[in-house]
């Protein structure tokens, strides 16, 4: 068994075999929008949608469509988690407080927000898309704007879908139902 005491990793030893503690999301800090620490332990029992944003692309209207999947299902432990990323055909140029900004006025956003992140593998990709990657394998991992990534109540990612499902996709919200549950 794994456990952390006093911020500092200790491993059991059983039968003379160190036993490592399987990482999960809650593991992991990320930096909100606004620059302050977001730790995913705080949505630990909820099921997390991760989806990287950019705000100058042909999917930016799924904007939209998360923010009403959100709606419809945060009471029942759902977090819609954007994650600007300007990977792919630099559409996501601007500052945090110019996407916050684009999207609160243009899309009436109000689910969590994190920081730009690098999300497709290449130099400088954050920790915790690569741990996505290897939860699901590396096909996985995102190759437009608007790949989401499904985490369930326990940490661990459940599914993950390309730029073209659609939010309110029956496969999408399928899965969400599941997570739920």
């Amino acid at each position: 068994m794994f456990r952390k005491c006093l911020g500092v990793a200790v491993a059991f030893v059983i039968a003379g075999t160190a036993i490592a503690a399987e990482k999960t999301a809650w593991d992991f800090t990320l930096t909100s929008i606004d620059y302050t620490d977001m730790p995913m332990e705080a949505y630990k029992g909820k099921a997390v949608l991760v989806v990287n944003t950019a705000s100058y692309c042909g999917f930016t209207p799924q904007y939209e469509g998360l923010q009403k999947l959100y709606d419809e299902y945060k009471d029942k432990g759902l977090v819609v988690l954007g994650v600007p990323a300007n990977d792919f055909g630099d559409q996501e140029p601007g500052s945090e407080r110019n996407i916050k900004n684009f999207c609160k006025v243009n899309f009436a956003v109000d689910f969590p927000m994190t920081k730009k992140m690098v999300v497709n593998g290449s130099e400088g990709t954050a920790d915790f898309y690569n741990w996505m990657a290897e939860e699901q394998g590396e096909d996985s991992r995102p190759k437009w704007n608007f790949h989401k990534y499904l985490i369930g109540r326990d940490g661990h990612t459940v599914a993950w879908f390309g730029t073209k499902v659609e939010p309110d996709s029956p496969e999408l919200k399928a899965a969400v139902e599941k997570a739920l549950n």
